[in-house]
């Protein structure tokens, strides 16, 4: 019966089992060897990686696959780990898209030696990799940051979310590596406001070796402009003048956005960003305790294209805003959760759109929204 299976419902079912059973399957048939094959090389799937000597055996296998996402665990500076990731870059590193170091604690030689076995990478997470950023030299080097530049120039995400270190130098250092970038995350990074006309008119030679500033950031999304399409700068503290700043840099055209537990965050602010990128496809106000009805209008009546909003833990919004939800045509994920004031009533109007067809929704997230009634009402019957 599995021989009768197209090939790509049986790579499906293959990619469930761990890599050892996957190998096994591919002995069965020439029909479940194409199929393992296939499963091994879905770019969906993340292959993590211990840190161990044991996973040696694994990585040889695994370059013979052709493997191009992984997550190295449990990464530091020991024997072993530089041992791993010399196996990596000799039998990964030529087809790795997709390289995540989280939480690891790499020396920087060891990093840039594996950074430059990677010449096809398009996306690198360093989030919480602090002792990279701790004295602030990396990349430092003129001819070691060519190098790694010619190695990243088709690098489009770059992640450095909650790194306590990252600085103004340390930044532009290894962005300035990073021609083609296209999605960067400062998530829950410490960055630094000075509000004033001063943002407009700092240079690179302004930055600070200690501190990530906002005027600096500033100063690369203009410089990015042309090419930057998603940012996340979720847990920065955020204020309504610096996202109005951001909005109005001229030719940038951003796509996503996110800014959770951006606290300050204004209906004022929002609604500038809202006419100032009309182009946002997903937006993340999670957690902005500031927001309430009239910024749901704003999202409503300025970004006709979006598909995805969160607005999770928003305490202050109403069922008066939902109303606004059915102008989002094009809306494919909804997350209202721990919204405690929204009864349900215009919610499930706006959803079920009495005017019209309803968004083509496929993901709705409601949990802990204490008020509902009238949405579990309307689903029920």
């Amino acid at each position: 019966m599995a021989e009768s299976l197209p090939l790509e419902m049986l790579t499906y079912i293959l990619s469930f089992l761990p890599l050892s059973d996957q190998k096994e399957a591919s002995l069965v048939s020439r029909a479940w060897y194409c199929a393992s094959r296939n499963a091994l090389r879905e770019e969906k799937v993340r292959y993590n990686i211990p840190m161990s000597s044991a996973s040696l055996p694994a990585i040889k296998s695994l370059g013979l696959w052709g493997i191009s996402c992984i997550n190295l665990t449990n990464l530091d500076g020991s024997p072993t780990s530089h041992q791993v990731l010399q196996s990596i870059a000799y039998h990964l590193g030529p087809h790795l898209q997709s390289l995540c170091l989280s939480g690891g604690s790499p020396t920087e030689a060891s990093f840039v030696a594996l950074i430059l076995s990677c010449p096809a990478l398009r996306s690198l997470d360093l989030s919480g990799c602090n002792s990279l950023f701790a004295s602030g030299m990396l990349l430092a080097q003129p001819k070691m940051a060519q190098q790694v530049q010619q190695a990243l120039s088709g690098l489009r995400e770059l992640n450095l979310a909650g790194l306590r270190d990252l600085a103004d130098l340390s930044f532009n250092q290894l962005s300035s590596c990073t021609p083609s970038l296209e999605r960067l995350s400062l998530a829950y990074c410490h960055l630094t406001f000075e509000l004033g006309s001063a943002w407009g008119s700092i240079g690179p030679q302004d930055s600070s070796p200690s501190q990530l500033s906002f005027h600096n950031l500033l100063r690369f999304v203009k410089e990015r402009a042309g090419s930057l399409r998603a940012l996340d700068l979720s847990g920065t503290g955020l204020p309504p003048e610096a996202l109005q700043a951001l909005g109005q840099v001229a030719g940038l055209q951003l796509q996503e956005l996110s800014m959770h537990s951006c606290r300050d965050l204004s209906t004022e602010a929002v609604a500038a960003l809202c006419r100032q990128q009309p182009g946002l496809t997903s937006l993340d106000l999670s957690g902005c305790s500031e927001l309430a009805d009239r910024a749901l209008l704003a999202v409503s009546r300025g970004l006709r294209h979006l598909r995805h909003l969160s607005l999770r833990k928003l305490r202050r919004l109403t069922d008066a805003g939902c109303t606004a939800l059915g102008g989002l045509r094009e809306l494919q994920s909804l997350d209202m959760a721990e919204c405690c004031l929204v009864s349900g009533q215009e919610l499930a109007q706006a959803l079920g759109s009495v005017c019209g067809a309803p968004p083509p929704l496929a993901s709705l997230s409601l949990a802990y929204c204490s008020s509902l009634k009238h949405l579990r009402a309307k689903l029920g019957s």
